[in-house]
């Protein structure tokens, strides 16, 4: 097992992006258990200065969270998405999986195809099994990269509205769907609404 270990660390390290138990079991020798030797590893790591995380069925080593700030660049490109982006997103994070129709229905106003483009584009949302519903519509769940750059588990972890309203994330105006009178085409005007303040709201 520590061998095993050893292994598992190697993979990870060398991995730019999260692996699953499958895929380091492919690369390990025949009767290797890469399930439980991350798990030891994680054991093992814990308290350090970086640390073994799972992402979804993911796992991968990142900067331990209380020391991400030593990471931090001199210059950050962001990125500030649409208030329709943001609504869409929180809507597929917090009721996935979720219709287009149904997103439309709680935000109250049609969603452009653009906007469900670029956060797919993004990949921070993506297609999920279709409803076995007339018409069969497709449905959209968030991906591993959403979680790891939120650095969650699964969307479980999301915060509630009581922890949201707590950090000041949430604004003073009506939740979507219940009388905005938002849409769309205003999308322009809103990328450069400088009173946002949403956990989505800046993508590095």
């Amino acid at each position: 097992m520590p061998e095993q270990e050893r292994m598992v660390e190697a993979i990870l390290f060398a991995s730019a992006e999260p692996v699953t138990l499958a895929d380091m079991n492919s690369r390990m020798p025949h009767g290797c258990d890469a399930g439980a030797a991350v798990r030891l590893l994680r054991d093992r790591y814990a308290g350090r200065g970086v640390e073994v995380v799972q992402v979804g069925d993911l796992w991968a080593i990142r900067t331990a969270a209380d020391l991400g700030h030593l990471m931090q660049k001199e210059t950050v490109e962001t990125r500030k998405l649409s208030r329709a982006a943001i609504e869409t997103l929180a809507i597929v994070a917090y009721h996935q999986p979720v219709t287009r129709a149904e997103i439309e229905e709680i935000r109250g106003v049609s969603v452009s195809r653009g906007t469900i483009d670029l956060l797919i584009e993004m990949e921070w949302i993506r297609f999920g099994r279709r409803r076995m519903t007339p018409g069969r519509p497709v449905t959209f769940v968030v991906t591993a990269t959403f979680l790891d750059h939120f650095g969650l588990e699964t969307a479980r972890d999301l915060p509630g509205l009581k922890e949201l309203r707590e950090a000041g994330l949430l604004e003073n105006r009506p939740p979507p769907g219940f009388g905005s009178d938002l849409d769309d085409q205003d999308e322009d005007e809103l990328r450069d609404d400088e009173g946002q303040d949403d956990m989505f709201d800046d993508m590095n």
